[in-house]
């Protein structure tokens, strides 16, 4: 017993259990320095892009709730096609950054060449099936007068579609080496070439035509090879890329190399699109509600996707953190680093919500200045805030299996949530009497609350078993 009346072995406990707690805290403000260093610019990049769909949306709601509408119904076939085809290209991130972690950078090269064969394929698929969007449209009873600007839209954007999958995989391999200043560089050089670009095609200046809310898809069709061009030439005069020899041979497409990225990729796409496309169906189950209902839907959806893109930043920094840690040979290091990203997504996720329900009109104010539009907007982004806890959570979970190429489950455990779960339950809450009065968005959106809960507790329980997997091997 020393002089503070201690016994000696308990006054050792405590100081090892106190310098444990601090070589935690050290650890984790480690970590997140490092994941924040990485996530920072892709946030920046994700914000940009996102905020192109910002600006079609307010400068065509500022034409006429029609050319509005015309921007969202484009936008419910276009962006679920997007994210489908650049989810599956996101499988790049995951093995670039393991071989990189494991200093196995000459296998770097063979991978993203036969990435961007695949890229160059899904581009031009993508790209057909936007070009045959118009059954869709009426099949799902939208308004007669919304189907042409719609489709005028959606032309534009899939002039685009191939150059932003090239695009997206050289992005992805300059992640997955823990690069990411360039996908901010470009994303803000993309976004401020696409505003005037909109305001020439949407009023008619410099000779061209005034195409209203069509225009919008032009100028992000051309904004895309700009972003492609870029970063192209980025990665070709940049020595740090150099060891992984991407340009140094032309490969000829090898479908075996092709199905193995496959088999990690296309789960991974299936996941985000089965998420991103019940906004999708809901935008055209609505669609016969109205120019103003579905008008006030794109200004919650274009909102809510802004401010999810923090958190998909940072799962796409914590899928980088977790794949080299694993490539080093670091599974408890991968766990670790999952944690953290998980933690900080949540943080963020009670200041979205908070600044989400009181500025809720003053948020449907900036895209249009129609009482109608705000008012439903307005209600919509009630249900936004409430699901932002577990979007966050889900998303995070998602980025960090990324990392540890588990991707399959979660591509079940999504399409089970939102499919299965989410969306029959909005529809019956919206757009049935089975459980009361037929409520329209609001149920549908309510759907999403569920089934956005049940993908977080299912993905999370995933993310603990393959890490102890992991750690166990």
């Amino acid at each position: 017993m020393d002089a503070t009346g201690v016994p000696g072995g308990r006054r050792i406990a405590m100081e090892l259990s106190v310098k444990s707690a601090e070589t935690r805290v050290s650890r984790a403000t480690t970590e997140l320095r490092a994941l924040l260093r990485l996530a920072t610019p892709i946030m920046v990049a994700q914000l940009s892009n996102t905020a192109m769909g910002f600006v079609d949306a307010v400068m065509a709601g500022r034409v006429s709730p029609r050319d509005l509408a015309a921007v969202a119904l484009g936008n419910s076939i276009w962006i679920p096609v997007f994210l489908l085809m650049t989810g599956t290209l996101l499988a790049t991130t995951a093995k670039v950054a393991q071989r990189f972690g494991a200093n196995r950078e000459a296998e770097i090269g063979p991978l993203v060449r036969q990435a961007l064969w695949l890229a160059l394929a899904v581009g031009l698929a993508g790209a057909l099936v936007l070009l045959s969007a118009r059954p869709i449209l009426e099949l799902m009873g939208v308004a007669p007068e919304l189907v042409a600007p719609a489709m005028g839209y959606l032309q534009g954007i899939a002039f685009g579609f191939p150059a932003v999958a090239l695009y997206y995989v050289l992005r992805c391999f300059s992640d997955g080496l823990g690069r990411t200043r360039p996908s901010m560089v470009l994303g803000l050089s993309g976004l401020m070439l696409n505003i005037p670009l909109n305001y020439v095609l949407i009023h008619g200046h410099l000779g061209m035509p005034a195409l209203g809310g069509v225009g919008c898809g032009w100028a992000s069709g051309i904004v895309m090879w700009f972003m492609m061009l870029g970063m192209l030439g980025w990665v070709i005069r940049t020595p740090v890329y150099q060891p992984s020899g991407l340009f140094e041979r032309f490969d000829r497409p090898q479908l075996a190399a092709i199905g193995r990225f496959l088999a990690i990729g296309l789960p991974i796409g299936i996941a985000i699109f089965a998420e991103s496309s019940i906004f999708a169906v809901i935008a055209l189950l609505i669609g016969g509600l109205g120019a103003t209902v579905v008008a006030g839907h794109q200004v919650a959806l274009n909102f809510s996707a802004l401010v999810f893109m923090i958190p998909y930043a940072l799962s796409m920094a914590i899928t980088v953190r977790v794949g080299q840690a694993l490539g080093r040979g670091e599974p408890r290091a991968a766990r670790f680093a999952a944690g953290v990203g998980i933690g900080v997504a949540l943080a963020y996720a009670c200041l979205s919500a908070s600044l989400m329900l009181l500025g809720r009109e003053l948020i449907a104010k900036m895209y249009s200045p129609d009482p109608a539009v705000i008012a439903v907007a307005a209600g919509l982004i009630v249900y936004s805030a409430l699901f932002q806890f577990s979007d966050a959570i889900q998303v995070a979970a998602a980025g960090a299996l990324r990392g540890y190429q588990d991707t399959r489950a979660t591509m079940v455990f999504t399409l089970f949530a939102y499919w299965g779960i989410g969306l029959p339950v909005g529809y019956a809450l919206g757009l049935t009497d089975w459980l009361g009065e037929a409520t329209g968005p609001k149920g549908l959106w309510q759907g999403l609350v569920v089934g956005l809960t049940c993908a977080a507790a299912m993905l999370s329980l995933r993310l603990v078993r393959s890490a102890r997997r992991r750690i166990r091997d």
